[in-house]
């Protein structure tokens, strides 16, 4: 009997929580929600994590497999990140903080890189010497080099210089055409990896050049690296099996050059960067591109309102990008008292730019993969993301120790530092006398490699799909549009008890990072150990996983500035 109650229970008797309408549209409180102030209650769930499919659209015509863009900021992307970023399915977007040569050239390298080819690689020239080729082994590792008539690549190769050939030679001046290797092993262009690796197992080299049928240098291959390189099946590319490239300019007419050089780069999304994008400056910047280059893909923004949205979708553009002032290093909101909760953002502009198919890029905001998912849930195609990729090995700078910590540094556009560079342009400010800063600079700690780091947000992403009871991203949104997902507003003392609580204490490295993403300990942190330590007078130090480390007793503690190097016994 009871089973038969629970059979004809009406529908809606089941339906806990609330549909995105009544939660964003009808807020009595007049208030704008962001990420945290929303929980989206699970679903049902009939399929494994490994069937979730989150292809999606970050303009029109420029599909991905995985709903990922990094922002367009001086210390996140350039060509490394971008190469990252596509061979994981989503797209890099290289900053304009540099002249139009220098980011043309980013460009190039994204389009011309090939995985596990060499692009550019180290090249001398036969009157070299064995001194050169210690400097270069030096300064980047690198022990077999390629040698050209004029020591550049696209130049006839006439030899190759490995370690083998100098190891025992006490005189280092002698030039390099008299030691080099001449009997060349080399592979034709056009290869693919696999026929490529076949021809090192055959030779049993340990580089491999490849030249034009003109036998100039085009890039190598390295056994190492092929041993490294991955297969990255979801990898963004164009028609022509190139990686997909996204770059940013500004609105002002000078960018138009900037545009054109871009676009003879190879570029395939170009993102129009601006922190308010509701402006005749982008208004006449879009119907000129339009009218120049209509077949190029084209990013507005940023924007947060139907209205801001209604008028870039009339001028033209095929993508937007919503959020303004919700960065984690942005200061908008609170300097110039504009802006908008980014889960409010994010809902309604989406739900205006659904009627004219244009894709939305959340943009800011994301701190962790439930927003990510709550961002794909609301009507975004994907998130573009800063913070969340600041820090990783891919991102302009060099890491640094502070407090024995491995840091890199993490700034925004709209920081003092950033806008002496270039990007006060961004925010109307390139003719103003004072400058005020709309972003602050700051640090951000190491975390590892994209190579694991992606691949980790993803499955969070995909589990977070599964708990909601959908397997396609588009799927999702129609069933948060028609109020079959439903969701909840929290209370201050509901996120607390959604976080980690309860604790004496924690890590969040470990809670957060893949084990092959986290910090590591090797002789940097040894290094800043000794600093550390050794200013305060300490001897012998006991590290797990080594067995001592002897600082140094008396006289002989290494200070910070001391050129001499500390005893130390492993």
């Amino acid at each position: 009997k009871l089973q038969e109650v629970a059979a004809d229970a009406f529908d809606g008797e089941l339906d806990d929580g609330y549909a995105a309408k009544e939660v964003f549209e009808q807020n009595k409180a007049n208030i704008g929600l962001t990420y945290d102030d929303v929980i989206f209650l699970p679903g049902h769930i009939d399929f494994g994590v490994e069937d979730v499919d989150l292809s999606s659209h970050v303009t029109k015509k420029v599909a991905l497999k995985t709903p990922f863009v990094s922002s367009p900021m001086d210390t996140v992307t350039e060509s490394a990140m971008a190469i990252a970023m596509a061979l994981h399915g989503g797209l890099g977007v290289i900053h304009y903080n540099m002249s139009i040569e220098e980011q043309c050239a980013e460009v190039r390298k994204v389009k011309k890189f090939k995985n596990g080819f060499i692009t550019e690689p180290t090249v001398l020239a036969p009157h070299h010497t064995l001194a050169d080729v210690d400097r270069v082994k030096a300064q980047s590792g690198h022990s077999g080099i390629p040698v050209t008539v004029d020591g550049g690549l696209h130049s006839k190769l006439v030899g190759i210089v490995t370690k083998r050939d100098i190891d025992f030679l006490e005189d280092r001046t002698l030039k390099i055409s008299d030691v080099m290797t001449t009997d060349l092993v080399v592979a034709t262009e056009p290869v693919t990896l696999r026929e490529a690796n076949e021809v090192l197992r055959r030779s049993k080299k340990g580089k491999l050049p490849v030249v034009n049928d003109k036998y100039e240098l085009v890039s190598l291959i390295s056994r190492t690296d092929i041993a490294k390189a991955h297969d990255y099946p979801l990898s963004s590319v164009d028609g022509e099996k190139r990686l997909l490239c996204g770059a940013a300019i500004g609105t002002r007419p000078h960018d138009r050059d900037r545009f054109l050089a871009l676009v003879d780069a190879g570029v395939d999304v170009v993102v129009l960067d601006s922190s308010q994008g509701d402006s005749v400056f982008q208004i006449d910047m879009v119907k000129w591109i339009k009218a120049q280059k209509p077949d190029v893909q084209l990013v507005g923004g940023n924007v947060v309102t139907r209205r801001q949205a209604h008028h870039l979708i009339q001028a033209g553009v095929d993508g937007l990008r919503v959020g303004m002032g919700v960065g984690s290093i942005c200061t908008t909101q609170e300097v110039c008292a504009c802006g908008r909760p980014q889960a409010s953002a994010v809902y309604h502009v989406a739900r205006y730019a659904r009627r004219f198919g244009v894709p939305v890029i959340a943009d800011g905001g994301i701190g962790n993969t439930g927003h990510i998912i709550k961002a794909l849930s609301l009507g975004a195609s994907c998130v573009m993301m800063g913070s969340l990729l600041a820090g990783t090995a891919e991102t302009p700078g060099v890491y640094f120790f502070q407090d024995g910590v491995r840091l890199k540094r993490y700034r925004g556009m709209g920081s003092l530092a950033a806008m002496k560079q270039g990007s006060e342009k961004r925010y109307f400010a390139s003719s103003t006398k004072v400058k005020v800063a709309q972003g602050v600079a700051g640090t951000v700690v190491d975390k590892g490699s994209l190579k694991n780091y992606i691949p980790y947000l993803t499955t969070g992403v995909r589990h977070g799909f599964q708990d909601l009871g959908y397997a396609r991203l588009a799927n999702l949104q129609d069933a948060v549009a028609d109020g079959r997902v439903r969701m909840e507003l929290r209370s201050a003392a509901a996120q607390r008890e959604g976080g980690v609580h309860g604790l004496h204490s924690y890590s969040t490295s470990d809670a957060y990072l893949p084990h092959s993403a986290r910090p590591r300990f090797n002789h940097h942190h040894v290094a800043a150990l000794f600093s550390s330590l050794g200013s305060l007078g300490c001897g012998v130090v006991a590290l797990g996983g080594l067995s001592g480390v002897n600082v140094g007793v008396g006289r002989r503690v290494w200070r910070p500035g001391n050129t001499r190097p500390p005893m130390a016994t492993f």
